[in-house]
């Protein structure tokens, strides 16, 4: 547009309304101004856009073209404002977050539950994946936030802590039982026992590769599993020994359908929280993370 806006504004209301001295009236300048904005804007295009009578002015064939134009933008123009103020009055937007089912289930409803009753108009949209891909989907911009263990890097990530976690091996009382009574009391379990581990893609299990190889401890069945929560279901059936987050087995360690298993290093503590990029500042992301630090005070 080789013009200025503001003369595009005037040709508009002149036009509208007809007359120069109401076109005055509505956008609060003088008429010099007006004649001399259009006739500027004529000069510029080289046409002449309005016919002058003393009842007013009319638009000529081209102004009349150019009209239909105008005024399409402008009223464009006044439709993007009026969705701006509907999205702010009712909090309108979208939020796209990626989490795996087990922390969606543990961690992230009750943010959500609280989020979604206090700015009901906003969108949510949940990508249920490992923490691995919901990284990779943040650095793609698929995403605009994701719950995940605290990546060792966060470069173009913003992280925000929400608790602490501790892995743990448990099994049930019976299973334990029958293990020592078929290989031993003395029996190596880790040895012994089939032990189930989440799948080989997923950071908690490097996590826990990780740990376990550095204290020499090496099983020999190992039962790959898709979520943690299903590990905790197998591991209360006796279909082995699980690995899995001790704050999520609260009820089942007080209750002793599942007991842990004393190991002679403790697993390191991990950090869980919202992770997000540094070049995302949408509305929606920024309400959800003040929503969340208000809940954790």
């Amino acid at each position: 547009m080789e013009q200025h806006l503001s003369q595009y504004k005037i040709f508009y209301e002149v036009a509208r309304t007809g007359n120069i001295s109401k076109a005055a009236k509505e956008l609060l300048i003088s008429q010099p101004a007006i004649s001399k904005a259009v006739s500027k804007l004529e000069e510029s295009l080289n046409t002449t856009l309005f016919l002058r009578s003393s009842r007013g002015v009319s638009l000529t064939e081209e102004g009349q073209l150019l009209f239909e134009y105008v005024r399409t933008a402008f009223e464009s123009l006044s439709r993007g404002e009026e969705e701006l103020k509907r999205i702010r009055e009712f909090q309108i937007g979208h939020l796209r977050i990626g989490v795996s089912n087990t922390l969606c289930k543990h961690i992230l409803l009750p943010y959500l539950k609280g989020f979604v009753e206090k700015y009901p108009h906003i969108q949510i949209t949940i990508e249920s994946q490992d923490s691995t891909q919901t990284l990779t989907m943040l650095e793609q911009g698929r995403i605009d936030i994701g719950l995940v263990a605290e990546p060792k890097s966060k470069k173009g990530l913003s992280f925000t802590p929400v608790l602490d976690i501790k892995d743990t091996f448990v099994a049930t009382p019976q299973y334990l039982k029958n293990l020592r009574l078929r290989e031993g009391q003395d029996t190596d379990i880790f040895q012994t026992g089939t032990v189930m581990l989440l799948d080989g893609q997923n950071m908690t299990r490097h996590y826990i590769d990780q740990y376990l190889s550095s204290h020499e401890i090496e099983p020999r069945q190992i039962l790959e599993v898709t979520t943690m929560d299903l590990i905790i279901e197998f591991s209360k059936i006796g279909l082995g020994i699980g690995c899995v987050i001790r704050d999520f087995i609260q009820d089942e360690l007080s209750d002793g359908s599942l007991v842990e298993l004393p190991m002679e290093v403790p697993i390191p503590k991990r950090t869980i929280g919202f992770a997000c990029s540094l070049s995302n500042h949408s509305r929606a992301l920024s309400l959800f993370l003040q929503f969340c630090r208000s809940m954790d005070r």
